[in-house]
């Protein structure tokens, strides 16, 4: 198992290369500048110089990957087009490589809220809707896919539980970048988190449970 990590160097996206350096899986991780790239993340991490956003670059760079994990997004800023070519775009041009490639497993970090259009985020260029956009071209792709969509991210780790449910059933919440990272690289390994889009908060007083039970209880979509 290799597995390609786009977003490798953002908040999120360095927390599941530790996460999977930590159980010895070999990473290779898109990266668009090496030297900064080499001060984030741990040594035994491939580095491998592309853009989400150059299509003709990707298929390359896959190389011997079997699992694509796509962590890209947006950041805010006056670019009316940002989160239409990072969330969208850019997600869409992987997938299409993750196939020429016969990838074995796309998991896409999404975000809480993306079917809501009136929501305080899509005041951000769209950003849901898009992000939304990009879950529908996985789904339609034929990949095996897991698509998690967290609540509000969180720096810091935290004891809470994690409480996760099916598409369009939580609303606020938030939730530590590192479980986030845990929920992505469990989903490697449950059956139960194929072809699901998977809602995640964590709380204080939920009751804690395996990755196996969280998975298993939500239902596949049709």
């Amino acid at each position: 198992m290799k597995i390609f990590v786009a977003g490798a160097t953002g908040e999120t996206g360095r927390r599941i290369v530790q996460e999977l350096v930590a159980r010895n899986i070999k990473v290779r991780a898109l990266v668009r500048d090496s030297e900064t790239a080499k001060a984030i993340l741990s040594p035994e991490v491939e580095l491998v110089i592309g853009d989400v956003l150059q299509p003709e670059s990707l298929t390359a760079v896959l190389g011997d990957s079997t699992v694509v994990m796509c962590a890209t997004g947006a950041k805010p800023s006056f670019d009316p087009t940002a989160p239409y070519k990072v969330d969208f775009e850019g997600t869409k041009n992987l997938v299409e490589a993750a196939k020429t490639k016969q990838i074995d497993h796309f998991i896409l970090v999404s975000s809480l809220c993306v079917s809501q259009f009136f929501h305080p985020l899509n005041l951000f260029w769209l950003i849901l809707v898009w992000k939304k956009q990009a879950e529908e071209y996985i789904q339609k792709s034929g990949l095996t896919y897991t698509i998690v969509r967290p609540g509000g991210l969180k720096n810091e780790d935290n004891s809470d539980a994690i409480v996760m449910e099916g598409a369009d059933t939580l609303f606020d919440g938030s939730i530590a970048r590192q479980k986030v990272a845990q929920v992505c690289v469990e989903s490697l390994f449950e059956p139960a988190a194929r072809n699901k889009i998977v809602e995640i908060v964590a709380k204080p007083e939920a009751t804690p449970k395996s990755f196996q039970e969280l998975f298993q209880q939500i239902g596949n979509r049709e």
